[in-house]
C-alpha cells in the first residue's frame, strides 16, 4: 500500500497566516525523508478554512525539493477555473517533477467560493463535466477543439506537452449518486474523503466500479483520505482526536454554512439537504459530542497496532491501495502534528508498505451491512 500526506492549512486565530503556512511547509518537507510515498495539496479560498488557493503552485515548490514522492491534488475544483489553464499547469508540473503526478478533481460545495469567483453554483455540475473533458483532451492530444455550453475552444494546443500522460491518472470525489455517475463516465478513478461509515463508503466504491465497468473503464483501486491520530496509548490518541476533530465542526460550518440549509435551493446540490439538518443539530452540545464520537470512530485513531488492524479491515472493504493521511487538523499545534506523523511513519507505515497483508488490494471485496447511522459530511 502507498501512503501519503495531505496539507490542510487551517488558519489559527491570533497567529499570522505566514506562520501557519510555514509550519505546514515544514510538515511537507518531512514526507520524503520519513519514507512517505506521496504529498497532496488541497484547494480552498477566501476564509482561511484551508489556505491552499493554488495546489499546482504548491506542488511545484515540492517538485524542486523532492526526488521520489508522488505529487497530487485533493482536489482541484474545476468549475472555478479556465480548464485550459488547469491543463497547462498540470503539464508543466508533470515535467518539473519528472512525471511524479496524480490529480484529484471535484466540484466543491462552498457558496462563498462560488460567489468569490462569480460563478453560478447551480451550474457547478455541467461546468465540471465540460472542464474535465477539456483538461483530458488538452493533455491527451497535441491539437484539440471543443464546443460546449460554457466553453468554446477553437483548434489549439497547450505547450509544453506533458511527459507522462497525467490524464490517465485522474481521480474524482463524489458525495451524491449523480456525481458518482459523472466521475465514472469520465473514466476517473475514485478518491474517497472518509466522512462516512466504512461500509457505506465501500458501497459507494462498489457502485462506482460497476458504473465504470458499464462505461468500458477499469478504475484503479480507490485512494482514501483520512485523519490520523496515533499514539503509544489508545487513550492519548482518542483524546487528541476528540479535541481537534471536534474543533473541525466550527471551521467547516464557518466556511460552508451548511447549518443554514441554503444548499437545498441550489440546483445539483439536492443530496446535501440532510447535511444542513445535521449541522444545525450540532448547535446542541450533546449532539455535537455524538457527532464527534462518530467522526473519530471512522478515522484512523489508536495505537500503531490499532491503526494497522483498522487498515486491514478498510482495505478488505474498499480495495484501498493508496492512503492519504492528515496529521495536523483542527488547529492542532505544530509539534503535536509532527509527533503524530513521526510515530505513524516509524511504526505503522513500514507495515503498510512492506507487509504481505497490504501488498495488493483483494480481488473480491468484503461486503458489510449498513447501519442507520446519520450521515456526517466533513470535507477536506
Amino acid at each position: 500500500m502507498k501512503v501519503g500526506i495531505a496539507l490542510n492549512m487551517l488558519n489559527k486565530p491570533g497567529r499570522p497566516d505566514v506562520e501557519v503556512v510555514t509550519e505546514h511547509l515544514a510538515i511537507g518537507d518531512l514526507a520524503e525523508p520519513l519514507g512517505f510515498d506521496s504529498l497532496f495539496a488541497l484547494e480552498h479560498h477566501f476564509t482561511g478554512y484551508a489556505m491552499s488557493p493554488a495546489p499546482c503552485q504548491l506542488l511545484a515548490y515540492y517538485a524542486g525539493r523532492t526526488k521520489r514522492i508522488t505529487l497530487g491534488t485533493a482536489v482541484i475544483v474545476l468549475p472555478w477555473h479556465d480548464p485550459i489553464r488547469v491543463a497547462e499547469e498540470i503539464a508543466l508540473l508533470d515535467i518539473m517533477c519528472g512525471g511524479r503526478t496524480v490529480f484529484g478533481f471535484g466540484r466543491g460545495a462552498a457558496s462563498v467560493e462560488y460567489q468569490g469567483f462569480r460563478i453560478d453554483q447551480g451550474e457547478a455540475r455541467p461546468r465540471f463535466i465540460e472542464a474535465a473533458k477539456i483538461v483530458q483532451m488538452a493533455l491527451a492530444h497535441e491539437h484539440f477543439e471543443f464546443q460546449g455550453e460554457y466553453f468554446q475552444i477553437p483548434r489549439t494546443s497547450i505547450r509544453p506537452r506533458p511527459i507522462s500522460h497525467p490524464e490517465r491518472r485522474f481521480y474524482g470525489t463524489a458525495v451524491s449518486p449523480e456525481s458518482l455517475d459523472v466521475m465514472a463516465r469520465l473514466g476517473f478513478s475514485m478518491l474517497v474523503i472518509m466522512q462516512n461509515e466504512w461500509p457505506k463508503a465501500a458501497a459507494d466504491i462498489h457502485r462506482f466500479n460497476d458504473l465504470a465497468a458499464a462505461e468500458g473503464f477499469t478504475p484503479r483501486p480507490p485512494m482514501i483520505l483520512t485523519n490520523v491520530s496515533v499514539a503509544e496509548s489508545r487513550e492519548e490518541a482518542q483524546a487528541r482526536a476528540f479535541e481537534y476533530l471536534g474543533r473541525k465542526w466550527d471551521s467547516i460550518d464557518n466556511h460552508y454554512h451548511f447549518s443554514d440549509g441554503h444548499l437545498n435551493a441550489v440546483k445539483g446540490y439536492e443530496a446535501y439537504d440532510k447535511v444542513g439538518v445535521t449541522y444545525a443539530k450540532m448547535k446542541d452540545p450533546a449532539r455535537r459530542a455524538k457527532a464527534t464520537d462518530f467522526y473519530v470512530s471512522i478515522q484512523l485513531v489508536g495505537t500503531p497496532d490499532d491503526c494497522i488492524q483498522k487498515l486491514e479491515e478498510l482495505q478488505a472493504l474498499t480495495g484501498l491501495d493508496h492512503l492519504i493521511a492528515e496529521f495536523g487538523f483542527g488547529g492542532m499545534p505544530h509539534h503535536e502534528s509532527e509527533t503524530n506523523m513521526r510515530l505513524f511513519a516509524e511504526k505503522v507505515m513500514p507495515v503498510l508498505q512492506h507487509d504481505a497483508r497490504f501488498a495488493r488490494p483483494p480481488k473480491t471485496l468484503r461486503r458489510a451491512s449498513l447501519s442507520a447511522q446519520e450521515n456526517v459530511f466533513a470535507p477536506a
